[in-house]
């Protein structure tokens, strides 16, 4: 992943939403004056040195802008993890980042989805051992839920090992059939297993030719077809009551 990774363009063209950035966080905003729902979007970890703001990335800005159309909040953050040691530092970050964005008056603080991509699959651990009441469901995009070979992980950001908790909160999880991270794709087998065996409900969306990325890196039909896929799982599980 280098610089060049920011200029890639979405697989969709939803229209542009008015964005504000707060600290950490933008808001891509929906019309109206709300409460609206909202999805927190967790990129992906660890970026490279002086690699582009995610939230500046076309990628996550048309995440954000297809989130606004459909009436929610895409709420996108901003962090950085230098060393694995840091990853309970950054997991307090973002969960402070979370409550931010719930406290907004635009935002309705009952109805919220966490979508994590990549790397940024490991931090999902927490909310899928213990969500609270007010989290609807969480999206793993093309998640890494085991460490790559080296990783010396806590094994609080174990997503796997997090489903034996008990909690029920449902999951969206998109695979990319072709993902060059044998890891991804193993972990994410390992991860159906285990939420079959406890009864943890998974919507699963695949893109079987796409590769990691494909929701910037593959134009096609089917990646199209994916990415809307997912926003409609989203959708359904933040609009449940």
């Amino acid at each position: 992943m280098d610089g060049a990774i920011a200029q890639q363009p979405f697989v969709l063209s939803p229209p542009e939403a008015p964005v504000e950035r707060h600290g950490q966080v933008d808001l891509h905003l929906p019309a109206g004056a709300g409460p609206h729902p909202v999805v927190v979007l967790v990129h992906g970890t660890p970026l490279p040195p002086g690699v582009e703001d995610p939230r500046d990335w076309l990628f996550y800005r048309g995440y954000g802008a297809l989130l606004a159309e459909q009436g929610l909040v895409g709420a996108v953050l901003s962090y950085q993890v230098t060393d694995l040691a840091g990853l309970p530092a950054t997991a307090d970050d973002i969960a402070g980042m979370v409550e931010a964005v719930r406290a907004d008056p635009r935002v309705d603080a009952q109805r919220v989805v966490l979508w994590f991509f990549s790397g940024g699959g490991l931090l999902s651990a927490d909310w899928l051992r213990a969500a609270p009441s007010w989290l609807r469901g969480v999206a793993l995009t093309y998640p890494l839920l085991v460490p790559l070979p080296g990783w010396e992980v806590d094994p609080r950001f174990l997503p796997i090992d997090a489903l034996d908790a008990g909690a029920t909160t449902p999951v969206v999880l998109t695979r990319a059939g072709q993902d060059r991270l044998p890891q991804v794709l193993t972990g994410i087998a390992a991860f159906l297993d285990a939420a079959a065996r406890v009864g943890r409900p998974v919507r699963l969306v695949e893109a079987p030719d796409g590769q990691h990325g494909f929701d910037m890196l593959d134009h096609t039909a089917q990646s199209r077809e994916a990415v809307r896929a997912a926003r409609d799982a989203v959708v359904d599980l933040i609009r449940a009551d």
